[in-house]
């Protein structure tokens, strides 16, 4: 596995990953592949950070395995996207990638934290398995809920 920070050259590629996450989790945002890629471009530009992770060693560069988008304030490091390519969930990637961020890329003594939709089990039981635990719930009612 290797890794590099983006620029906003890959501002492309990553709206089309971006998008893909949205679908997989469910999310309601209905921003299309282009305006995901400007608003990356826009992150990157300001506050944001992104690793792109690739599988294999030099002879596999140009398959990528998955992607993390995240901010770095004095005291934490908030992981906004992380995304692992579809035909590789379940093999240990996104654990590895995980690994990558905490022990070469984050420092260790900030905390960090992510958001995930109530309904994405899946993603709920990989992050509880690597380590993270339960703090805050956020609730909702939509426009059209009457009370």
């Amino acid at each position: 596995m290797t890794y590099a920070f983006a620029t906003g050259a890959d501002a492309s590629l990553l709206g089309e990953l971006n998008l893909q996450l949205i679908h997989d989790e469910g999310h309601r945002n209905l921003m299309t592949a282009g305006e995901l890629a400007e608003r990356m471009r826009d992150w990157l530009a300001t506050e944001y950070k992104a690793v792109i992770f690739r599988s294999g060693g030099e002879e596999c560069r140009d398959e990528i395995a998955a992607y993390g988008l995240y901010r770095e304030s004095a005291t934490e490091v908030y992981l906004r996207q992380f995304f692992v390519q579809r035909h590789l969930r379940r093999t240990g990637i996104g654990r590895e990638c995980m690994r990558l961020l905490r022990e070469h890329i984050w420092p260790a003594n900030k905390r960090i934290t992510i958001d995930v939709l109530c309904h994405n089990a899946s993603a709920m039981a990989f992050w509880r398995s690597i380590g993270f635990q339960d703090y805050c719930l956020t609730l909702e009612i939509r426009p059209a809920v009457s009370l």
